[in-house]
């Protein structure tokens, strides 16, 4: 049985995409700083898969 892809495909690239502004070091955060983090990175590319509307899972929940 196959399992379901977490991401969709179109997702899957726009976090390459990311990935690879972040290897050129081309990469800035929202307040305009480079990122320097592999995981921050990351993180950026799925939140710009999201806000395009493209399938990737739901957000955590922060437990206090």
């Amino acid at each position: 049985m196959m399992s379901k892809a977490k991401y969709s495909e179109k997702a899957q690239e726009k976090v390459g995409k990311v990935m690879e502004e972040f290897k050129e070091g081309k990469l800035k955060s929202s307040s305009g700083e480079k990122v320097t983090d592999k995981t921050q990175a990351v993180a950026i590319g799925i939140s710009e898969a999201r806000e395009k509307g493209l399938k990737v899972p739901k957000e955590k929940k922060k437990k206090d």
